[in-house]
Order: structure tokens, then C-alpha cells, then sequence
């Protein structure tokens, strides 16, 4: 069957999977670290009360026919324990169809995590890992070249990403049409990274000519990946490195890097493909089965595309196989953070003695460089962003995260990078006050050696305590 496989792309496949276990294993590792203070039983959002409220047929989960803090860190643990197999290459020495269960194994158990997620998995890339993670299943391994529809979904996921992220960004902001929005966007995007008050001083010009790149590669360049070779090698390359500039310029957790494992489905690499068997005729109907649900659902997501009422990041489906993408359809040219500060004092005043909680990747003290944590995602520090342009953003989840701090709950320390209080002596009162956030010029930096400067634009919540708590006489 050789209209069926395309050998060689088997390096590519290879390549392409060994990554893709690399993403899936990063973002398990985000769920068993983070979930208790999050989603946990005594989490800011629990998973019980939410399955109360929402049904299997809405969100499937493995969580609907039983949940527990204790399952839930199983769950996960057995996700990084598969992807790790996965990353080693356990797949290639099973049979064809026991690749495949192995494959959809992580697939499941993600798709259980991002059902009872609520809005601390309601980004893009949730979504890209889980359709990404749906194909893999069906590209194979070793007993069979890898099978071209598989791949070109693939490149339909990375077609409809790049280009879908390209659209909304013409469609949304007048800057983009302008060419002046990252005169803004590395201040002001949701988690900077170490390199991204450089990038921001870059001269004006420059950031003209990196936005027209990225208007090129990310509205023209993606029709390339459906030509013949090198052209289509060629494309995927140049998203590729697109991609690094992106990932060197910022923290946006793995979605960057899955973006660069698909590209990396694109690029035939120059090596001789292995001898290996004739496809079976299950897998390869199987195979053309998925396909056609595949671009049966792509409906929706193009009739999105071309909409003018584009959305971004949205699921058309509860299994998550086909959604739409797009990032940064407007940029903000001001940055506001939550500033949380707590005191032991008895009675709150402006005097008081309020001492700052640190995040680990949200700016705060000004003089704290910003680290590198991508594609490690920092759940609660991105929502603290969102909930800076607006306290609708923090409605659910940010009076449950005082109420914690006030309780010095260790679990939801652990997601900070310091807190200002001993375990044995919680805060009486939290408070949170907004702040204008730029960056220091050079100058400012030389002097200062701070790499912002705040300013202070008015309470974003009053002193609060726990409810009952009593005051010492």
C-alpha cells in the first residue's frame, strides 16, 4: 500500500513522538505538582464540587466515577511515568497495536486532568496537547511507515494554529496592522522571561520588522507545508525558528515547543527509511476511519477561521480532537499587577507592618529578575495576570486564595516563591493592591539595578481576615 505510508518521513515520525512524550511528560508534572492548591479537595476550585455540576456526557473524566486527592496525584504520576516510557521509545518494541494503546493511555489521563481543570486549564495549548496527543496514536511504529494522512493532520493542526493565530491577530489590534505592537507586548505579556526586558528595549525599527516577519510566517508561510519537499522542509523550519525566538522572548508554558513538535512532523530529514512490513488492513482502515471524523469536525474551526467574529482557543468537542487557536488578538499597552501583602498586626492600618508574598514567575519585588520557567507552567501566576486586567478574570478563585494564605495552607505556599510568614504564625489580615508595572531604561538600570518600576493605582481588595477569626485584646 504505498499510497497509504510515506517512508520517508519515518525519522520525522520518530523525531516527532520522542518530543511530543517530552510536552506530555512536562505537563503531567504541572498537574502533580500543582493540583492540590488549585483543584484538590481543599483546592481554590475543588474537582468535587465541580463534577456536581457538570456531567460526563459534557466533560468526560476518568474523575466522574470517582475522585480523590490521592487518585488524582495517581493519575498524574501514572501520566509521567508513561511519558517517560514513551520518551525512552517503550513503544517501538511493542507490537503495532500495543503502541497504540500505550499512546492513548497519556491521551486519556490528560483529557481526565483538563475536563475538571476548570479555568486553570482553559488555555490554548490544553487543547493543542490533546489533539496532537489523538493523532499520535494512530502514526505508528517501527513495523509500519508512517501513514501520509497521519501526517497530514498534523499539518493541518499546525497549519490552523499558526495561521488561525495570524488571522485573529489582523482581525484584533490595529497595532498588528501597524507593525507597533511589540513596542508593548514584552512588557507587557502575561509572564516574562529572563530576556524579555531586552527584547523590549530592541530599537523601534527592529520590532517593525520582527512583527512583518511574524505577520509572513504565520500568514503565508503555512500553505508552504502542503507542498513537495524541500519547500514544505523548508517552512516547517522556518516556524521552527520563529518558535526559539518566541521561547528566548517569553514564558508561554509548552505552547511554543508543541508548536515546534509538529513543525518537526514537517521536516523530512535526510535518511534512509528501514525495511518494514506492509500495513495492516485494521490499522490502515482504522486509520482512514479517524481521518474522516478528523476533517468531518474540522468544520467548525474553519467556519471559525474565516468568520469575522473569530474567536480564539475554544473546543468544539468534549474529547478535545479538533479546536481553533490564535494568541494575542489585542495587546495591552499598560502592565497592572496584584500586589498581595499580609500583616500579623491586630488592627490593619496604612502603617501596619505588610510584607509582600513573591511569586515565582509574576513580577513583584522590582528588582527581581524574571526566570525561565517555560515550558513548566506556572498555573496560578498566569491567572493572577488575567486577574490584573479585570477582578471578573479572579471571581472564582481569588477569595478562595486569600482565605489559603490567611490559613498558611502549605499547599498553596509551595506555588510561591516565598512567603513573608512562618509556618506557625499565619497572617491576621491579607490585602491587595494594584500597581502600574514598566520597564527601568538602561539608566535606571545601572542606578538601581531593578529591572521595574511601580506604581502604586489603587486597592484591588481591602484588608480581609477569616470570618470569626478574633482579634488578641
Amino acid at each position: 500500500m504505498e499510497w497509504f505510508t510515506a517512508p520517508d518521513y519515518w525519522l520525522s515520525r520518530l523525531v516527532f513522538q520522542r518530543a511530543l512524550a517530552g510536552v506530555y511528560l512536562v505537563a503531567f508534572l504541572t498537574a502533580a505538582l500543582q493540583f492540590r492548591a488549585l483543584i484538590g479537595e481543599r483546592g481554590m476550585l475543588p474537582v468535587p464540587r465541580h463534577l456536581e455540576l457538570v456531567p460526563f456526557r459534557r466533560a468526560p473524566s476518568l474523575f466522574h466515577a470517582h475522585y480523590s486527592d490521592r487518585f488524582f496525584a495517581l493519575v498524574a504520576w501514572s501520566g509521567c511515568a508513561v511519558s517517560a516510557a514513551l520518551l525512552a521509545g517503550l513503544d517501538s518494541l511493542l507490537p503495532l497495536w500495543g503502541g497504540m494503546l500505550l499512546w492513548l493511555v497519556p491521551w486519556a489521563l490528560y483529557l481526565s486532568i483538563v475536563n475538571v481543570g476548570q479555568t486553570w486549564y482553559s488555555f490554548g495549548w490544553e487543547s493543542l496537547l490533546l489533539e496532537v496527543g489523538f493523532l499520535a496514536v494512530f502514526l505508528g511504529n517501527d513495523e509500519v511507515a508512517p501513514p501520509i494522512v497521519v501526517l497530514f493532520l498534523l499539518w493541518w493542526i499546525l497549519f490552523r494554529v499558526e495561521f488561525g493565530a495570524g488571522l485573529i491577530k489582523m482581525r484584533g489590534d490595529e497595532c498588528w496592522r501597524k507593525l507597533t505592537c511589540l513596542d508593548h507586548h514584552h512588557e507587557t505579556q502575561p509572564m516574562p522571561g529572563p530576556l524579555s526586558w531586552f527584547f523590549h528595549h530592541l530599537p523601534r525599527p527592529l520590532h517593525r520588522v520582527e512583527v512583518a516577519a511574524n505577520h509572513v510566517t504565520q500568514l503565508v508561510v503555512p500553505f508552504l507545508l502542503f507542498t513537495p519537499h524541500p519547500i514544505a522542509t523548508a517552512a516547517a523550519s522556518l516556524m521552527i525558528v520563529t518558535q526559539l525566538w518566541l521561547v528566548l522572548s517569553g514564558n508561554f508554558s509548552w505552547l511554543n515547543w508543541i508548536t515546534i513538535v509538529l513543525a518537526l512532523s514537517a521536516v523530512r530529514f535526510p535518511a534512509d527509511p528501514p525495511e518494514t512490513a506492509d500495513a495492516p488492513l485494521w490499522y490502515v482502515v482504522v486509520v482512514l476511519a479517524v481521518s474522516a471524523l478528523i476533517v468531518g469536525l474540522s468544520y467548525h474551526p474553519v467556519l471559525n477561521m474565516i468568520s469575522r467574529r473569530q474567536v480564539m482557543n475554544r473546543s468544539f468537542d468534549p474529547l478535545h480532537l479538533v479546536n481553533t487557536y490564535g494568541a494575542f488578538g489585542s495587546v495591552s499597552r499598560v502592565r497592572y499587577e496584584v500586589v498581595v501583602e499580609g500583616t500579623a498586626a491586630d488592627t490593619p492600618r496604612e502603617d501596619s507592618d505588610w510584607r509582600e508574598y513573591e511569586f515565582k514567575g509574576k513580577p513583584g519585588d522590582p528588582r527581581y529578575w524574571p526566570r525561565q520557567f517555560a515550558p513548566y507552567h506556572l498555573r496560578l501566576d498566569w491567572l493572577m495576570w488575567f486577574a490584573a486586567l479585570s477582578p471578573a478574570y479572579a471571581g472564582s478563585w481569588f477569595g478562595a486564595f486569600v482565605e489559603r494564605l490567611l490559613e498558611n495552607d502549605r499547599d498553596t505556599l509551595k506555588l510561591l516563591r516565598r512567603s513573608p510568614f512562618p509556618a506557625d504564625a499565619p497572617p491576621r489580615y491579607i490585602r491587595a493592591r494594584l500597581f502600574r508595572y514598566r520597564y527601568t531604561t538602561w539608566r535606571e538600570l545601572r542606578e538601581t539595578g531593578a529591572c521595574w518600576e511601580r506604581t502604586y493605582v489603587r486597592e484591588y481588595l481591602p484588608p480581609t481576615r477569616l470570618a470569626g477569626a478574633a482579634r488578641t485584646p
